[in-house]
C-alpha cells in the first residue's frame, strides 16, 4: 500500500475508478488510495457509495452524477476540476461508463482540456468471459437489450451474423423472456452462458445450447434474482468459411515450404496468430 500512496496523482484529473461488482475485497489498492485523496467523489447513488467507504473507513463529498442529471453533474465537475480539485468518478458496481453512467462526463471533461485517468478493476462482463468457457477469441458487447419484446427481438435480428461472442447484461426479472427470445432468434444450437451474481455468495454459471436455456431459468425460481451477464456463442457461417479459407492457404503453402515457415507466412497473410496456425499446419500435414 505504502508503494501505491508514493505514486504521482495530478491535481486536475477526473479519476475513473473502478469498484467491486459484489465482492468488496475486489477493490484495488490504487483505487482506495484515489478514494482515500479525492477531493469528492461523483457516483451513481450516493448511499451505496457511502456504504461502499464505510467498509474501508473512508468518508468523503459525494455528488450525484446518474443518468437524470449527468450533464448538469459533468459541468459541476469540469468546473471543480478546473480549480485543482481531484475528482473520483465511480458508478455503483463494476467500471464506470460502461452500461453505466460516466460516458457524459468523461467526454466534458475531455472536451475542456482536463485529463482523465482510469483506474482498471472489476468488470461484469470481462468477469464472465473468463469463467464462460467459449472459445471465440473476439466478443461483442451489447449490453442491455430493450424491455419491449418487439425491439428486443429486431435488437437481436441485427446481431445474427455477428461472429464474435455476445455480451448481454440483463435484470432478473427479464431474465426469462431474454431467454426465450435469445432461443427463437438465435436458434437452439449456440451455446450460451449464464453468469449469475458474480463474485457474490449465491454466485452461478451455467453453460447450456439456447435450446435448454428458458427451462434452465425456470427450474429454480431463484435464478430470476440477481443480475446475470449472459454469453452466446456467436454466429458459425463466416466463421466456418474463414477457417475453410484458412486451411486452404495453409494447404497451398505447405505444398512448398515446411511447417513453420507455411504458419508463418500464413499469419502475414490472414492476420491470425502465428501459433494456432502452426498447430493447424500439423494437423494438416498427418491428415495429408
Amino acid at each position: 500500500m505504502q508503494e501505491v500512496s508514493q505514486q504521482v496523482y495530478p491535481l486536475s484529473t477526473l479519476y475513473v475508478v473502478a469498484t467491486p461488482i459484489g465482492n468488496t475485497g475486489d477493490i484495488t489498492l490504487r483505487a482506495l488510495n484515489v478514494l482515500s485523496i479525492a477531493d469528492a467523489i461523483a457516483c451513481e447513488d450516493t448511499r451505496n457509495t457511502a456504504h461502499l467507504l464505510g467498509r474501508y473507513g473512508l468518508s468523503k463529498e459525494l455528488i450525484a452524477a446518474h443518468e437524470h442529471n449527468e450533464r448538469e453533474a459533468a459541468e459541476k465537475l469540469v468546473s471543480r476540476l478546473q480549480a485543482g480539485q481531484r475528482i473520483a468518478l465511480v458508478s455503483d458496481a463494476g467500471t464506470p461508463a460502461v452500461s453505466d453512467p460516466g460516458a457524459r462526463i468523461v467526454d466534458a471533461v475531455r472536451a475542456a482540456g482536463l485529463r482523465v485517468m482510469p483506474l482498471p478493476g472489476a468488470s461484469a462482463a470481462v468477469t464472465a468471459l473468463s469463467a464462460g468457457g467459449l472459445l471465440h477469441e473476439r466478443f461483442y458487447f451489447v449490453g442491455f437489450l430493450p424491455a419491449k419484446a418487439k425491439q428486443r427481438e429486431q435488437s437481436l435480428q441485427e446481431l445474427l451474423g455477428v461472429t464474435a461472442t455476445l455480451v448481454f447484461y440483463e435484470a432478473p426479472h427479464r431474465i426469462a423472456e431474454t431467454a426465450a427470445a435469445l432461443a427463437k432468434v438465435l436458434g437452439p444450437d449456440r451455446q450460451v452462458v449464464f453468469a449469475r451474481e458474480l463474485t457474490k455468495l449465491f454466485e452461478e454459471i451455467h453453460r447450456c445450447p439456447l435450446q435448454d436455456a428458458s427451462a434452465w431459468v425456470t427450474a429454480n425460481a431463484n435464478r430470476e434474482k440477481g443480475e446475470y451477464v449472459l454469453l452466446v456463442e456467436g454466429a458459425a457461417g463466416a466463421s466456418s468459411a474463414d477457417d475453410a479459407e484458412t486451411d486452404r492457404i495453409l494447404s497451398v503453402l505447405l505444398a512448398e515450404l515446411p511447417v513453420k515457415q507455411a504458419a508463418a507466412l500464413a499469419a502475414q497473410i490472414s492476420g491470425k496468430k502465428k501459433n494456432a496456425l502452426y498447430e493447424r499446419a500439423l494437423q494438416l500435414k498427418q491428415d495429408a
